[in-house]
């Protein structure tokens, strides 16, 4: 069952790096913390620290609360990040199907990783609209565009991803949707992830090789896009 779409202010909040940073302190830190703390460990200026602030509470990813008063002066504004949403009933017997089955796939195959990247492949061309015509050629997407198509994909089946500031960055993924079978069953998982990614550059006719990073940070994973080789010319040619 695909995740549903991600909120509108929830993507623009993510779509900036430097709001990414902020939120992902205010998740390690797992306490409430002021706009000049918050500046001070991710580097930038308190007041594009508020700017990014009131973005992630507008978006319902942090909390706003004024400290109890406890002498003269104004109270501290004080930020929290705001906890993920607890899995929809009926989301655990999913998790533990997806757990059986990852598991038995790491104990029956000598390659599990291998296999599960064809079963993402398999899930990509499930999203593949139908083409006009079998006979018809598919016509190469570039590299630009099929780099914003794969993230309004990943958007969709809810990953939560931010596009890439410039050629060569990795594009970042702020939700794994089977994230805690993910964590016990890495290779399975992260694989059928990055068979989808491929997959859905393959049916694009994109000219990109994609690799998966895993957790680089706590919930975030990263997808690498580098170009192809181009193929040698035929010889006689």
């Amino acid at each position: 069952m695909p995740a549903s779409p991600i909120d509108p202010r929830t993507h623009r909040a993510l779509a900036g790096p430097s709001r990414v940073r902020v939120l992902e302190f205010l998740r390690e830190r797992r306490a409430a913390a002021t706009a000049d703390e918050v500046a001070i460990e991710v580097g930038l200026h308190p007041n594009t620290v508020r700017l990014h602030l009131d973005q992630l509470t507008d978006a319902g990813l942090v909390d706003r609360a004024r400290e109890p008063r406890r002498g003269p002066g104004r109270p501290r504004v004080l930020f929290t990040a705001v906890a993920e949403a607890p899995p929809e009933p009926g989301d655990d017997g999913y998790r533990v199907l997806a757990g059986i089955l990852a598991g038995e796939l790491e104990s029956t195959s000598a390659r599990p990783g291998l296999v599960a990247a064809e079963a993402g492949r398999a899930w990509a061309r499930t999203l593949a609209p139908e083409p006009a015509s079998s006979t018809e050629p598919t016509v190469p997407t570039r590299a630009a565009e099929a780099t914003g198509r794969l993230v309004a994909a990943l958007d969709d089946l809810g990953f939560a991803p931010v596009p890439p500031d410039r050629a060569g960055d990795p594009i970042e993924l702020h939700r794994c949707p089977f994230q805690q079978v993910a964590a016990e069953h890495p290779e399975v998982v992260c694989g059928v992830h990055l068979g989808l990614i491929q997959g859905v550059l393959d049916d694009l006719a994109a000219p990109l090789h994609a690799r998966l990073e895993p957790f680089v940070a706590p919930g975030v994973c990263h997808a690498h896009l580098t170009p192809l080789e181009p193929s040698p010319p035929t010889e006689g040619h």
